[in-house]
């Protein structure tokens, strides 16, 4: 088989080439933002799910398909150890610009570009990493008092009036929401919040970890009420087919059926290792169709590429103790997991294990999906424990 053709992308927010099983949930958060448009009430929206599920893919369509109808867009990631405001306010200034060269949005355009000034100047003393050019003076008294949460609100408001001016909308796309402070993310659900009481046409669509619902409940008690949370999780079988056999058939190449088969039930149906088992399986294939034996040997290879990257990555960022935890909590299989019987498998009380347990959820490894249950973030990342930490060498110590 040509490598050269190969047609499968496994990589970090890689868009696969057919994007199988979402079209229904591309649909719905293309009306919520065609009301918001209008002026209609409609909610934001924040997928969450596991790693792998393809979350960023699907945020960067719902993008694509925003702007194609004439929506304003900005994308941000929220990284570790980054303000809110300081990868917020330069995507502001871009899209503000944008709207500034409008004619009948540029008085109140360049009015919230004067917000944005005197903010970024309010709060370059709390949050230090602010870099963002400035286009205007400041207006004094408009969203500069250096309280986030209402200096934010009386932005967005007027970012929501240059987009109504221009008849347009301004939609945040923010991945790894979950990284967000907690008192950063109340200050954001409390200026959409403020928008959406305005009629004013902003609002989010962002991507998280599971663990996000939680967070943005503790944050404003009313987010529930202010977002949808759709869970983005493995394919169904029919879409995860579709996802393997309808690129290779573009080029010609077919699958047996039962190799089909052999990757769904390996892979689960996750999309990042469809991909994988797709481009190792097309790699080890001499012709077509794509057997069974085949996929067979691309599993060894793609077990591998996944230990050596996807998992990898992950597991170097954990100290020792967080990764006997883990492993502990992969003896017990993949989950979820009483915190009383991890403890027990490390010999351990509970109440000692709470650092390392808060650590790992701040580092987006676990969650919590119930009180007291612990689950992984990473699917399969069980298994790859137990490969990295052989059973007779973790707990020695």
């Amino acid at each position: 088989m040509d490598p050269i053709q190969n047609p499968y992308s496994p990589g970090a927010g890689t868009p696969p080439p057919e994007l199988a099983g979402r079209d229904q949930l591309r649909g719905s958060v293309r009306i919520a933002l065609e009301r918001i448009r209008l002026g209609n009430p409609a909610k934001s929206v924040v997928m969450v799910g596991l790693r792998g599920v393809g979350k960023t893919v699907l945020l960067d369509q719902m993008r694509n398909d925003a702007e194609a109808a004439g929506i304003h867009t900005v994308r941000i990631e929220a990284p570790e150890g980054r303000s809110l405001p300081a990868i917020l306010a330069p995507q502001l200034r871009l899209a503000l610009l944008r709207l500034s060269r409008i004619d009948k949005a540029k008085d109140v355009a360049v009015r919230a570009l004067r917000g944005l000034a005197g903010f970024v100047r309010a709060l370059k003393v709390k949050f230090q990493d602010i870099e963002v050019g400035l286009d205007y003076d400041p207006e004094p008294g408009f969203a500069d008092n250096g309280d986030l949460e209402l200096d934010l609100a009386m932005l967005l408001e007027e970012v929501g009036r240059a987009a109504k001016a221009a008849g347009t909308a301004l939609v945040i796309f923010i991945d790894e929401l979950q990284y967000v402070a907690e008192p950063e993310l109340a200050a954001l659900i409390t200026a959409l919040h403020r928008c959406a009481q305005q009629k004013l046409p902003v609002c989010i669509v962002g991507a998280g970890l599971p663990q996000l619902r939680g967070r943005a409940g503790n944050a404003k008690s009313y987010a529930e009420r202010l977002f949808d949370y759709p869970e983005i999780g493995p394919l169904p079988i029919a879409a995860a087919r579709l996802a393997l056999e309808k690129p290779a058939s573009d080029l010609g190449v077919e699958f047996e059926p039962a190799a089909v088969a052999a990757i769904v039930e390996q892979t689960r149906g996750y999309p990042y290792f469809l991909q994988e088992w797709g481009k190792h399986s097309w790699s080890v294939a001499t012709r077509s169709p794509i057997t069974v034996a085949d996929v067979h040997a691309a599993s060894t290879q793609a077990v591998a590429a996944l230990d050596e990257s996807f998992f990898r990555v992950r597991f170097d960022r954990l100290t020792p103790s967080e990764k006997k935890y883990l492993r502990a909590m992969a003896a017990l299989g993949a989950g979820p997991h009483r915190s009383g019987d991890i403890a027990e498998k490390l010999n351990r009380i509970v109440s000692s294990l709470g650092p390392t347990r808060s650590s790992l959820i701040g580092k987006g490894m676990i969650w919590s999906p119930n009180h007291g249950d612990t689950a992984f973030t990473v699917p399969l990342f069980d298994e790859f424990m137990k490969r990295v930490m052989p059973e007779n060498d973790w707990n020695k110590h």
